[in-house]
């Protein structure tokens, strides 16, 4: 994936990994969840656990941050929501564009976590002439024809993209050529980009799939053990019985040569 913006973020010009910014998030949330239930602190060995990481990764990832917490108390919980929002980027306003407004783009355009942690949808485009105007989410649904202006006066810097694959590439391509350098992409596809562009993409197939993976996995070691299997690969496990037995089902039809 190619980086490097004009004005890049703080985290990466301090040096900090790019694995330790994908867990800031996680961090930033349970942290949040902390707040509103008016925890003041939080020890490393309780944050690890409710971000889902061990104690050490996270007493290392904070060290980029440059905060220690204090032995005995912990981390103080607003200071580390400040801070971590602040490395993220999230202490300013980004507005977002959404483009294609089918199922998936309505419900990215509802989801209401947008405004909480520092993004605002300020426009929703759609191919369809038939969408124009219309309200979703309260915000009117604009044509892709008006997609450079839209950008242009909102000073948009990231785009989501939840468009058929097929449109996917061209519609990136217009992000980019109109000043978007960050794209989410919810589409089917992997995107071409120009150094200086990021892109992160969602693809809920493929995650499952790797679940799919490790339910088959779980169903092997249930085998070997002598447990029972699935309902699917014991309906497998009888068509293939059949397929190997002869016409009174006690012989194979065809004995190997």
């Amino acid at each position: 994936m190619a980086t490097g913006r004009t004005h890049r973020p703080a985290t990466r010009s301090r040096g900090i990994p790019e694995a330790t910014v994908a867990r800031l998030p996680l961090y930033l949330r349970a942290l949040t969840a902390l707040s509103e239930r008016s925890v003041p602190t939080v020890s490393s060995e309780e944050l690890a656990a409710a971000a889902g990481v061990n104690s050490a990764k996270l007493r290392k990832d904070f060290s980029y941050l440059g905060s220690y917490g204090t032995r005995g108390v912990g981390y103080d919980v607003e200071y580390l929501v400040y801070q971590i929002s602040r490395e993220l980027g999230l202490t300013q306003d980004w507005p977002v564009v959404i483009v294609g407004i089918g199922n998936l783009g309505a419900a990215l355009a509802n989801y209401g976590g947008f405004a909480s942690r520092g993004f605002r949808v300020a426009a929703l485009i759609d191919a369809d002439p038939a969408m124009a105007g219309k309200p979703v989410a309260g915000i009117p649904v604009q044509h892709t024809d008006e997609l450079e202006k839209i950008i242009s006066d909102n000073g948009v810097s990231i785009g989501v993209i939840a468009t058929p694959a097929g449109a996917a590439q061209q519609v990136c391509d217009r992000l980019v050529a109109a000043g978007v350098t960050s794209i989410l992409n919810f589409a089917p596809t992997v995107l071409s980009v120009p150094d200086g562009v990021d892109v992160r993409k969602v693809d809920l197939s493929i995650e499952l799939q790797i679940l799919a993976f490790h339910e088959q996995r779980k169903a092997g070691e249930e085998s070997a053990e002598g447990g029972p299997l699935p309902a699917a690969a014991s309906r497998g496990a009888a068509a293939d019985d059949s397929a190997d037995q002869g016409p009174d089902g006690d012989v194979p039809a065809v004995m190997p040569a």
